[in-house]
């Protein structure tokens, strides 16, 4: 593949991850206007956000290693196939049922990410993997941030449908040039998909996700939460069981038990904590009437564009990520990246009621995210085989979704506390500055001989997989 082809590919499988992330986040500041227009109450129209959450994390390692088994490129093209009609479906929904199966499907969309990893170590000489996994990587806090400030405006001028349709238009362009320019697969480890395996993994991720989602609704101690967390524990332990007794596991949990995979899946999870809880948490704060205290009475419009210090330096870092990754290494990478994101949360504890407090936080947390999101990817990707690429990144894609799931809650829970509302941003922020000071926990556990990204060891492992 000439270089201008690999330039392009590149570019296909990064607005491909960017317009998943757009979908995702932009229907957060809308969710009132979708809800009345649907005759949904609000705790019904959350679940527009949580099927989208759920179907995204079951579905992405189910994707990822069918990517491995049938090729990437072909699962990529069914991907976002998936995704556009989840789009139009919620483009056209009548009512809350079909916005949900929309949004289920759009939640194939998340597979994107770690297909395209494999795409990349496939394609890509060594010294370029780590710079286009970084940039891939980087679009899912853009993405999100843009979809978020595009949220309303679109909204206020033309309609919140509008939001499934302008990404929609785009969407078909990226499809129709992936079908163009992404090659076949050339590494696939052919298999049969343990449907067991999919079904016990599905039924315990969405039973811990509900509980997770809805806790702040049905209570933290209710026994509705505590019986779906007992179900959803009881039935991801029967199914990491059956994987280990599988001869062709869905997911090689002897793959994830390596020390380079958890340490960097358990960081993945805590960097989502506060990834996502930044999401939900900074623009409630702009939203909240000066009349508290301590919100800035903003409108939608506003904290949208409060959000976007937290993704302008994410594109940054992002295309740097290669450099950065030889120079210091990814642990070290991601562990400036978790720090950074630690820092943001100490400040927005200790200080959030004036704007340039906010945007300096922000700011420090999208620089925290650039440098986080890039590393992960490619901290997996040195610790497996190129014949478990996708399984491997899907599954560190969930760890991140998880986390996200617990962010979110906390920020809810924390938000609808009564007393005083500047303590419950400060306990929110707090929250996240403790899930963080784990994360470097993580990260200075993940192995040594993952500083750096070995150029050689790439080359040699895709040699062998191709003899």
């Amino acid at each position: 593949m000439n270089e201008r082809r690999r330039d392009l590919v590149v570019a296909v499988l990064a607005l491909a991850g960017a317009v998943f992330a757009v979908l995702q986040a932009a229907v957060v500041p809308a969710l009132p206007d979708i809800d009345r227009a649907l005759h949904a109450g609000p705790s019904s129209g959350t679940w527009i956000l949580t099927a989208n959450l759920l179907a995204t994390a079951v579905l992405t390692p189910v994707l990822g290693r069918m990517g491995d088994i049938h090729g990437k490129d072909r699962m990529l093209r069914v991907v976002l196939a998936a995704l556009g009609l989840g789009t139009l479906t919620c483009a056209l929904a009548p009512s809350l049922p079909v916005m949900l199966a929309g949004r289920v499907a759009q939640g194939a969309g998340g597979a994107v990410f770690p297909l395209a990893f494999g795409v990349i170590r496939d394609e890509l000489e060594g010294d370029r993997v780590a710079g286009a996994i970084g940039l891939v990587s980087s679009l899912l806090g853009i993405g999100a941030g843009l979809g978020l400030v595009m949220a309303g405006p679109v909204s206020a001028a033309l309609d919140w449908r509008w939001l499934f349709w302008l990404p929609l238009a785009v969407l078909v362009a990226v499809a129709a040039a992936a079908v163009h320019w992404v090659p076949a697969s050339p590494v696939r480890t052919p298999a049969p998909v343990d449907l067991k395996s999919a079904a016990l993994m599905v039924a315990g991720l969405s039973a811990l996700l509900v509980a997770v989602s809805e806790a702040s609704v049905w209570g933290v101690a209710s026994g509705r939460t505590l019986a779906l967390l007992a179900a959803g524990a009881l039935l991801v332990a029967g199914w990491v069981r059956h994987e280990l007794a599988s001869t062709d596991p869905l997911v090689d949990m002897r793959m994830m038990a390596l020390r380079g995979v958890w340490t960097t899946n358990l960081a993945a999870f805590l960097l989502g904590v506060g990834m996502y809880a930044s999401i939900a948490l900074v623009p409630a704060l702009v939203e909240l009437p000066r009349a508290t205290g301590v919100g800035f009475g903003g409108s939608v419009t506003a904290a949208g564009l409060f959000m976007l210090p937290t993704a302008a330096p994410q594109l940054l870092v992002g295309s740097l990520t290669g450099r950065i990754s030889r120079r210091v290494g990814s642990r070290v990478q991601l562990l400036i990246g978790v720090a950074l994101m630690l820092g943001a949360y100490v400040a927005l504890t200790l200080a959030h009621r004036h704007a340039w407090q906010l945007i300096a936080a922000t700011g420090m947390l999208g620089l925290g995210l650039g440098f986080g999101l890039g590393a992960l990817a490619n901290l997996i990707v040195v610790a497996v085989p190129p014949r478990q690429t996708g399984v491997a990144t899907a599954m560190n894609t969930v760890m991140r979704t998880l986390g996200g799931a617990f962010g979110a809650a906390i920020a809810t829970e924390c938000l609808a506390r009564g007393g005083s509302i500047n303590g419950d941003f400060a306990l929110a922020f707090a929250l996240c500055a403790g899930a963080l000071a784990l994360g470097v926990g993580a990260v200075l556990a993940i192995p040594g001989k993952g500083l750096r990204i070995n150029v050689r060891v790439l080359r040699d492992r895709r040699a062998l997989s191709q003899s």
